[in-house]
């Protein structure tokens, strides 16, 4: 899937309040099923393509980012002055090139399953696997296309050129770099994947919403550390 996000929080959760509702439902209703049971139910979700589910949301019922968030700053203005300090503070302080931070935006990048399975397991306390939970590995299989689907229709309008080109500096995912070269940044939509993540296993395990949410909004942030979006996305 390329690259779709929405990285502030206000519009991120705007865009998501749908996938939350219905894919929350979706999982709160099966979480009591045996493994055999939940593993059967797995086995009947549609596929949007060979391989990768279908997302809960019909194409008339996904979010439109184009709607819900705005053009990305203008080149002159004092916000984009300030997307480009940030992204010059990432490179050279809080996320160098090679550092711990670095490296966790590398990791955050890749949205494959079953890479991508244990993201939130540490802020859940909880392991997150195909075969130890299977209802909810799907919760977040079929999450992530509706979520990145949706910010499509933005992202295509405003083709807004990425940091690492514009600024000719390395991002954390150099064999990425020629195809993300021609997607534009805005929104993101890993960013859009880990709020709808976030705000959807809140309502699995509100008792831990408090680091689940940490835990998407670092999500979001691991764009910015990678070069790969601005901190307005």
């Amino acid at each position: 899937m390329s690259d779709r996000s929405l990285i502030s929080p206000r519009p991120a959760r705007l865009a998501v309040l749908a996938l939350t509702i219905s894919a929350a439902a979706g999982l709160l209703a099966g979480c009591a099923a045996n493994p055999s049971a939940q593993s059967a139910t797995s086995a009947k979700v549609p596929e949007l393509r060979p391989g990768i589910p279908a997302g809960y949301l019909a194409p008339e019922a996904r979010p439109d980012s184009l709607a819900l968030v705005p053009p990305p700053p203008a080149a002159e203005s004092v916000a984009f002055a300030l997307d480009k300090d940030t992204a010059r503070l990432a490179q050279t302080q809080w996320a160098k090139p090679g550092s711990a931070r670095w490296k966790q935006a590398q990791l955050d990048a890749d949205l494959s399953f079953p890479a991508a399975a244990g993201t939130f397991s540490c802020a859940l306390n909880a392991p997150v696997s195909e075969a130890q939970t299977p209802r909810l590995y799907m919760l977040l299989r079929r999450t992530l296309v509706d979520a990145g689907l949706a910010t499509y229709r933005a992202k295509d309008r405003y083709n807004r050129t990425r940091p690492f080109v514009a600024t000719h500096t390395p991002s954390c995912t150099p064999g990425e770099e020629a195809k993300l070269a021609k997607d534009g940044s805005y929104p993101s939509g890993h960013s859009a994947a880990g709020w709808a993540w976030a705000l959807v296993l809140t309502e699995v395990a509100p008792d831990r919403a408090d680091a689940i949410l940490a835990r998407g909004r670092a999500f979001g942030q691991s764009r910015i550390a990678c070069n790969v979006h601005w901190q307005s996305a």
